[in-house]
């Protein structure tokens, strides 16, 4: 894509309703040829390990200025961020509601406190307009504590478009596009209810590319601690750590980066998390004793408490459900970052 078309992308990015939806889909930003060659390399890739900074036949899809361009007119900064998240996926099964941020279900948390700074972009290089596998998100689900709320959007990408969400969003790999135009998309845990015919095909293999890129601020730092204890990012930072040639290419491109590699290396307590766990954050037990009570459940309650949900019900439920939607991202990520290794 040419520097003139690039910044005509940009220029038409609605910030306000990217803000207000949780997403935005760029058309166009890479060339079928360029599609082409993202692809070729996932495959040659395979076995390689480490994120995409790491390695040379994927580190442009971060480096080449595209990605920071579009950080830059959402988030309003220059001070941008890479801490080593990113991956391909080739022919990944993930699928199951869930978010990508560190705080997922407790409203007290820091990455609830404000405007969430950092961005989950997605280069897919098949259709999805008039094919299968697509991502599903919930839109406007960027500012809602849980994963069963927003109205369900399967995004029919096509190869070249670059899609960004915020890592708020609650979303879900291969999704279900049905060839009756009229349907409503799936959810996620109904796709064994419609049979082979009724759904479209597939484009060939499903290749994917995720990066993540934010404002260097407080949520940065965050998140960049809480990707310390993920056993499958640590283990591909472990496998391929960044050479000179890598860091320039970051700080060429104009992102700050955390040399995450090289922080975990002999750090034993690194990644020992398989799943998603509630990280701690200063201030969580002072904020957890400054709730009301909560009466035992089959204790007489005091008007006009009577009708009030017992909390810790609603919260054992809420974590019930955050922990599914974590295996089943688990699941995805480790397929993903199993590509690359």
């Amino acid at each position: 894509m040419s520097a003139p078309a690039i910044e005509r992308a940009v220029d038409a990015l609605d910030v306000e309703k990217f803000w207000e939806r949780g997403y935005a889909i760029l058309p166009g930003v890479y060339t079928p040829e360029e599609i082409e060659a993202f692809r070729q390399a996932a495959y040659a890739s395979r076995g390689y390990g480490g994120d995409l900074l790491a390695n040379p036949r994927l580190r442009n899809v971060i480096t080449d200025g595209r990605m920071a361009a579009v950080a830059r007119k959402l988030l309003g900064t220059d001070e941008l961020f890479y801490s080593g998240d990113s991956s391909f996926t080739i022919n990944g099964t993930q699928k199951g509601w869930h978010k990508d941020n560190a705080d997922r279900v407790d409203p007290d948390a820091p990455d609830w406190a404000d405007r969430y700074t950092q961005l989950r972009f997605g280069v897919y290089c098949q259709d999805h307009s008039e094919h299968t596998g697509g991502l599903n998100l919930r839109i406007g689900s960027h500012d809602l504590r849980n994963t069963t709320e927003g109205e369900n959007l399967y995004v029919k990408t096509r190869p070249g478009d670059l899609a960004v969400w915020s890592m708020r969003i609650t979303h879900s790999g291969n999704g279900m596009l049905l060839k009756d135009p009229e349907a409503p998309f799936p959810m996620p845990n109904e796709h064994d209810r419609f049979k082979p015919e009724e759904v479209t095909e597939a484009d060939g293999d499903r290749i994917a590319l995720f990066v993540h890129i934010g404002a260097d601020d407080k949520h940065a730092k965050r998140y960049a601690d809480y990707t310390k204890t993920r056993k499958y990012l640590v283990d591909a930072w472990r496998k391929r750590p960044y050479d000179d040639e890598a860091r320039q290419a970051a700080k060429d491109a104009g992102l700050n980066l955390r040399d995450m590699p090289a922080e975990v290396m002999d750090d034993p307590s690194a990644g020992l998390n398989e799943l998603w766990q509630p990280f701690p954050y200063e201030g969580q037990k002072k904020a957890a004793a400054a709730k009301p009570a909560v009466a035992p459940v089959g204790a007489p309650a005091a008007a006009p408490a009577a009708s009030t949900p017992d909390a810790k019900a609603i919260a054992k439920a809420t974590l019930r459900r955050a922990y599914r939607a974590a295996r089943a991202g688990a699941k995805g990520a480790r397929d993903g970052w199993r590509a690359s290794r």
